[in-house]
């Protein structure tokens, strides 16, 4: 195995990241124009985008409360109601925590991120039957995919089960206070990863150690690209619901 075909699950997991983030604010911007434009609110509006993403804010920010808990780091105020900020963000939900070092700063920062990937996985494979749907993906059978695509409709509870795990990825990534800590912790670990390498311990780690973290980062990006995948089936429909709410209203948006 050469050393790129090591690594070529980072290269895909970058790729889905950025695609999520990019089909993320898309659709949520086409979400909150047609709210906007439907209610002639702001304040509504929010409410109403609020109340369509609560199932993804709700765990988000549990799942922040409970890391710190579990991590010894007190907690303060606790809120899933939304508030707009001053830089014209809404923010959905907080939680207040103490600092508790980098190092605990990061786990509670990162703990959605683990959280929502575990709820994504967990109802692609066993809610959504997706998995044989990705082997088939993976081995190039298309015609025998989309059949099975044409099938995943009739899953039970398909759309309770498609829209949850659409607010849960939708919701999952970290905040810019979410990753206060990160950076710290990133330059440390790139330090130590040096020092191993310069004590000779390059060519062991990429015989034993490479293969399952590449398969890791493989999994996490099939999860991102599955949450970008759900983005882009709902991005089409909200534009063309903003668009047509705007001709029939003659207001408009941007």
């Amino acid at each position: 195995m050469n050393t790129l075909s090591s690594f070529d699950g980072l290269l895909w997991l970058l790729l889905a990241l950025l695609v999520l983030i990019l089909f993320q604010r898309v659709l949520h911007r086409e979400i909150q124009a047609f709210f906007l434009i439907l209610t002639r609110r702001p304040g509504v509006a929010q409410v109403i985008f609020a109340l369509l993403f609560f199932p993804g804010v709700l765990l988000h920010e549990l799942s922040h409360f409970l890391a710190a808990k579990l991590l010894g780091v007190r907690t303060g105020r606790f809120s899933i109601f939304p508030k707009p900020m001053p830089n014209g963000r809404l923010r959905l939900g907080y939680v207040e925590t103490a600092s508790g070092g980098a190092v605990r700063d990061t786990l509670i920062g990162a703990a959605p991120l683990v959280t929502g990937c575990l709820f994504v996985a967990l109802a692609a494979i066993y809610a959504l039957n997706l998995l044989p749907l990705w082997d088939l993906l993976r081995l190039g059978d298309w015609p025998a995919f989309w059949a099975g695509l044409g099938g995943v409709g009739s899953v039970p509870d398909f759309w309770l089960w498609f829209y949850l795990t659409f607010v849960v990825s939708s919701t999952m990534l970290p905040s810019a206070s979410d990753r206060h800590a990160w950076l710290p912790v990133i330059l440390f670990a790139a330090g130590l990863l040096a020092v191993v390498l310069l004590a000779g311990a390059g060519p062991w780690m990429l015989e034993h150690l490479a293969p399952p973290f590449n398969s890791f980062l493989r999994a996490l990006a099939m999860i991102f690209g599955l949450s970008a995948l759900l983005h882009a089936l709902l991005i089409l429909p909200f534009l063309l619901l903003h668009r047509l709410l705007a001709r029939l209203t003659g207001v408009d948006v941007k």
